[in-house]
């Protein structure tokens, strides 16, 4: 995966400097301008930012309990890498969570909309690849359709088990750019489900095959 032509920066205004040095690192992270295993140098950071060594130390303890950062000895504070089995059971977790999750959905026509549009878009993609771009896309796919789901806290696990992904990999579409055009497709085919108000059962079974089938592409890629 390419990083960024230059690195996201941002505004202070509004915001105390830890939160600004947190917000600017994360995102760079997501970027992929900070990839697995970069050093973050605290004085750089801090002269990069225009802001002191403080703050930004603790921006990193805080991307550090949030999995973002690892403390290495004789290193110091870098990038935390991608761990393949914590990916794999995560997705493994999140594929049967969203599946009852969008099972149970009760989605409105304007929900179905956006997320069809949604993927509209994550096509359009597809001939001049950003693996990023299609992975927010992705997810603001997958965190709608679920957001149709009554019960709160099957909703909150979705959101923190997504959470974690970000954490675990920037982008699996990356690795895996082929796996993008099949899962616009199988979007297509679970949003059809979906509208035609499809047995439970069936939506629960294809939705949390969509996401093992991102594993299964990911596993095979290594």
């Amino acid at each position: 995966m390419s990083s960024p032509a230059t690195p996201t920066t941002p505004a202070l205004e509004g915001r105390s400097k830890t939160q600004y040095a947190y917000e600017t690192l994360k995102q760079r992270i997501v970027d992929g301008w900070y990839g697995p295993g970069t050093r973050l140098v605290f004085d750089r950071i801090a002269r990069d930012l225009g802001v002191s060594a403080v703050p930004v130390r603790e921006a990193v303890r805080r991307l550090e309990a949030e999995g973002w950062v690892v403390f290495e000895r004789n290193v110091g504070a870098q990038v935390a890498g991608v761990d393949p089995d914590q990916y794999r059971h995560a997705m493994h977790t999140l594929a049967l969570l969203e599946g009852h999750a969008m099972a149970t959905a009760r989605l409105t026509p304007a929900a179905l909309t956006r997320a069809a549009t949604l993927n509209e878009r994550m096509r359009a993609t597809l001939a001049a690849f950003d693996p990023l771009g299609f992975t927010r896309l992705n997810r603001e796919f997958h965190l709608l359709l679920c957001g149709g789901c009554p019960n709160p806290h099957l909703r909150d696990l979705v959101t923190r088990e997504w959470n974690l992904l970000d954490v675990l990999r920037r982008s699996t579409f990356a690795l895996v750019p082929g796996r993008a055009r099949e899962s616009v497709e199988e979007h297509d085919e679970l949003l059809r489900l979906l509208r035609t108000g499809a047995p439970a059962a069936e939506v629960e079974a294809f939705a949390r095959q969509h996401k093992l089938n991102t594993v299964s592409a990911v596993v095979s890629a290594k």
